[in-house]
């Protein structure tokens, strides 16, 4: 466990508070000021061989990648990291999140460090850090964090495939799904829509997992069919919408995604993400 997670909370310290009315107002102090937490353990977590942090090079740069193979730590590590520690409930079909924007103190106190170091007068140091701070990604990281189940919820024997298979193109698919996510905010943050943003990552998270598009699990994944809503996804992104109309809405996109796709050819999965944000107008405009 220690061996994933140690690392991150040295730098995020907030991974040290439990989720809950404490951990919350001692999350205020730790993130929003910098203060240290009052234990460094990490037994809340229960750790699983399958955990890993890697490194994802993209069209927008770097990325890392958070990997937790129990459902039990993913939840606590999106409700601690993304919820600012509140038990907040983490939808059961959603096994993956981008946390964009991420604090990091121990850049902000390198740069003090190196600010001293050259000579910076200390009584300037409270400018210097509002000077360093005007620009977020001096001091903002983003983390994309992955669960190791089935993708959305949906069963392997649902779909006709065996379990070990399913896993590893969920896995696939939920990281192609999240870089989409990170390149296109960082790209193109004048397009950002959410239902849409939703839409273009499964394609390309399902194009990565198996080099083409399938239209069937697309629509499985967000529950829509001609008839309108049947159960998925699509309910966390609809903003007081009626889901019967959005889905059929949804259905027609999906299908022009299949088109657009098919035409493209073979291509790399984030060239794929670049090339369909010229297709954003097909979902304002319909």
């Amino acid at each position: 466990m220690e061996s994933v997670l140690k690392p991150l909370a040295e730098i995020y310290p907030q991974l040290y508070l439990t989720p809950g009315e404490e951990g919350a107002g001692l999350y205020r102090q730790v993130v929003g000021r910098g203060e240290d937490t009052p234990k460094h353990s990490l037994d809340h977590f229960r750790g699983s061989r399958l955990d890993s942090v890697t490194t994802e090079t993209t069209p927008a740069g770097e990325v890392q990648i958070v990997t937790l193979g129990d459902r039990q730590d993913f939840e606590m590590f999106l409700q601690i990291m993304g919820n600012r520690c509140m038990p907040e409930e983490i939808p059961a079909t959603q096994g993956a999140s981008i946390l964009d924007g991420v604090i990091n103190w121990p850049k902000i106190r390198k740069h003090e460090a190196e600010y001293l170091a050259a000579g910076g007068d200390p009584a300037g140091l409270t400018e210097e850090f509002k000077r360093f701070t005007a620009e977020p990604r001096n001091y903002r990281d983003a983390l994309i964090v992955l669960s190791s189940g089935p993708y959305s919820a949906v069963r392997a024997e649902d779909i006709g495939m065996a379990e070990e298979s399913w896993l590893i193109a969920s896995y696939r698919i939920r990281k192609a799904h999240e870089c989409t996510h990170f390149i296109c905010r960082r790209l193109f943050p004048e397009k950002i829509n959410a239902i849409w943003d939703e839409l273009a990552a499964d394609a390309v998270g399902l194009y990565a997992a198996f080099g083409r598009y399938d239209l069937a699990l697309a629509e499985r994944f967000l529950g829509v069919s001609a008839d309108g809503y049947t159960g998925g996804r699509l309910e966390n992104y609809a903003k007081g919408e009626d889901l019967n109309e959005l889905a059929r809405k949804v259905r027609r996109t999906l299908k022009h995604l299949e088109q657009v796709i098919r035409n493209e050819g073979k291509t790399d999965p984030y060239a794929l993400a670049i090339r369909l944000e010229d297709e954003i107008t097909v979902w304002t405009d319909n």
